[in-house]
């Protein structure tokens, strides 16, 4: 089980196959393209208090809301839209209420060195929240996830192994609590 502290690495920090979407940066003469160290945490819940969950091809038995990163001049609310698009084939632009907050976290020197441009320590976490009238077919996109559930909050919170996800998933509870 991740450590309350966030002990497991955040899903922004897991490797995925393929290539990585950012901006170019010259290394030796060359460009190569490095990941942006800024991303988009969306927690899609119903108005029952069903919170979604996907579980990543890698880390294997690692939970977590849709999660991506920013591409070279997309804003965060359209990254949101994107990956919320791309990772569960929902699409609910107008739902889609950003949170107002970020997360900065340190992402560790095994993902720093292979993925992100040399000096990037840190990366920016915004988070928005999809509220949704009722539970909505799920498509997966099986090069990134495996399976997907809807849990109630607690049980939510408690099956992702990131720290920031958590926050979130508790956050956006505490929003749909308040009268």
């Amino acid at each position: 089980m991740p450590e309350p502290n966030g002990g497991a690495p955040d899903v922004e920090e897991a490797p995925e196959p393929g290539p990585l979407p950012t901006g170019p940066a010259a290394e030796g003469g060359a460009v190569a393209d490095y990941k942006r160290p800024e991303s988009v945490l969306v927690v899609i819940v119903t108005a029952a208090g069903e919170f979604l969950l996907l579980r990543r091809t890698w880390p294997v038995g690692f939970w977590q809301s849709v999660t991506g990163s920013l591409m070279r001049g997309e804003t965060p609310r359209a990254a949101a839209i994107r990956e919320v698009r791309e990772e569960t084939g929902i699409s609910a632009p107008a739902a889609l209420i950003d949170l107002d907050h970020t997360e900065r976290f340190a992402i560790p020197p095994r993902w720093r060195r292979s993925r992100y441009a040399p000096g990037v320590h840190y990366n920016c976490e915004h988070w928005f929240a999809l509220p949704l009238a009722q539970r909505r077919i799920v498509r997966l996109r099986p090069r990134e996830h495996v399976e997907y559930r809807w849990l109630p909050a607690a049980r939510a919170a408690a099956s992702t192994g990131s720290w920031t996800n958590r926050l979130a998933i508790q956050v956006v509870a505490g929003l749909i609590a308040r009268p």
